[in-house]
């Protein structure tokens, strides 16, 4: 089972993750924007289940890996280095842009909201390769269960970006203005993400394996 020590640094991982522009927070921000907290929150709920979807299949697959391939470990562990890295200069290169630069949408209905949650999810590939590539570095494989290490890291990610998203959702409409007013503001956001992402790329790269 992870330890307290693993758990709490997977938190610090996940927090930084979904803090993270990417096409999830920008799709939930915009229909909260368009449409209203509700609507974010029904498109954060297809999101969620997009979440489910994933740490099966990551859980499952990996714990194979894991244990078929000599090196997979370190592998999956360098991927998700490189990854962390891109993140962070995506945030901080010139030109980029924050979540909460406002985005108008069509009206949809709540089925679609949902759907359209699950679909941008399923083809996000910072989530696929946040399951499959940066997951991994939190299990040990001397410390019992694979499986079980992977199920409850990534419920953990799961409560942590339900409870972050719908907060966001909730109070979108006020930080879009309150940002979109203040541009230093934005750029200030942009950089600590990237900065936080950085540092923990190059925690996990100078980490020997447990």
């Amino acid at each position: 089972m992870p330890t307290t020590t693993t758990l709490l640094a997977f938190a610090a991982v996940a927090v930084g993750m979904v803090l993270t522009p990417g096409p999830n927070m920008i799709y939930m921000i915009s229909r909260s924007i368009t449409q209203g907290r509700v609507a974010g929150l029904i498109s954060l709920g297809g999101v969620v289940l997009g979440f489910v979807f994933y740490m099966l299949c990551a859980a499952f697959g990996i714990t194979a890996i894991v244990f078929a391939v000599p090196y997979a470990y370190d592998a999956l562990r360098f991927a998700g280095v490189v990854y962390l890295l891109w993140l962070a200069f995506d945030a901080v290169r010139p030109g980029g842009r924050s979540p909460f630069q406002v985005r108008k949408m069509p009206v949809a209905s709540n089925k679609r909201l949902f759907t359209m949650g699950l679909l941008t999810n399923l083809f996000n590939p910072k989530i696929a390769i946040f399951y499959l590539a940066l997951l991994p570095n939190f299990i040990d494989p001397e410390a019992g269960s694979v499986l079980a290490q992977l199920l409850i890291l990534g419920t953990l990610h799961i409560v942590i970006s339900i409870t972050i998203n719908s907060m966001i959702a909730c109070a979108a409409g006020s930080i879009a203005g309150f940002l979109m007013a203040r541009p230093r503001w934005l750029l200030a956001q942009r950089w600590i993400m990237g900065t936080m992402l950085g540092g923990l790329a190059v925690n996990i790269a100078l980490e020997s394996r447990r």
